[in-house]
């Protein structure tokens, strides 16, 4: 079960032997064969000192900077050393049906998982950078005690409650950050999938909030929602017509009847 925006989580615990189950819910990567673990054992070089003396780590990702709409959404990840799941790699470089087998298969042998997320209004009021960084430190604290250090992707995060390490292209190189940014990844985009219903004719489910020529037509025909960051430097934000439309109202259409 992954967290709310104050950062609950529930912890789920693995058996230690790789999953029986990897062949069956991803049969497009097969089983791991020598190149997979090979990479794989690249990648978990970050986190294998640390599970050497038995000590949990995480890894801390981001979905959502750059929408012109929605939240922006954190997920902190504790993985155990054993079983390593086959596939797991920047979420940017997957299939979105990829994305959501993974996205199971971490959630059922993660040690723990949580997510956390700053509005879009806390994205005007801060801005994204900050925003970002509170998203994430919401996510971590829901992760339960005994976590002893962080894998951050990009920058560094001021005031975080944990010893972390900041890896440039971390969703690429760091295996506990890889597992975070996909779970970021498909829970924004089911965030911004249920979204869409509240708030038809945008195209939400389609574009997850992002800078499309269909979201910008929407917005000059609609004008912006509350999902929309109005702080973005974009015209269509900051000259359309404000749509206080409640969630579920319906959006006018034209040359319809």
């Amino acid at each position: 079960m992954l967290s709310n925006g104050q950062g609950q989580t529930r912890l789920l615990m693995t058996n230690r032997c790789w999953p029986e189950n990897v062949g069956a819910a991803l049969p497009f990567l097969g089983s791991p064969d020598e190149q997979e673990r090979f990479r794989l054992a690249r990648i978990t070089a970050f986190e294998r000192p640390f599970w050497a003396r038995g000590l949990r780590v995480a890894g801390v990702d981001e979905a959502g900077r750059g929408p012109l709409a929605g939240p922006v959404v954190a997920a902190a990840v504790v993985m155990p050393p054993e079983p390593l799941i086959p596939g797991i790699d920047d979420s940017k470089r997957l299939k979105p049906e990829i994305r959501e087998c993974l996205f199971e298969l971490i959630c059922q042998y993660a040690v723990a998982v949580s997510v956390g997320q700053a509005t879009p209004q806390e994205i005007d009021q801060l801005n994204i950078l900050v925003a970002t960084h509170l998203a994430m430190k919401r996510a971590l604290e829901g992760l339960p005690a005994g976590t002893v250090h962080v894998f951050v992707d990009g920058p560094g995060v001021p005031g975080l409650p944990y010893a972390s390490t900041s890896l440039t292209d971390g969703d690429a190189r760091c295996y506990s950050i890889a597992a975070a940014s996909i779970v970021a990844k498909v829970t924004r985009d089911r965030i911004m999938q249920q979204l869409d219903r509240e708030y038809p004719g945008y195209g939400f489910a389609r574009h997850k909030g992002y800078a499309t020529q269909e979201h910008v037509e929407a917005i000059q025909r609609l004008g912006p929602c509350p999902l929309h960051r109005v702080s973005f430097h974009v015209p269509e934000l900051r000259t359309a017509s404000w749509n206080p439309r409640l969630p579920g109202e319906r959006a006018e259409t034209s040359g319809t009847t």
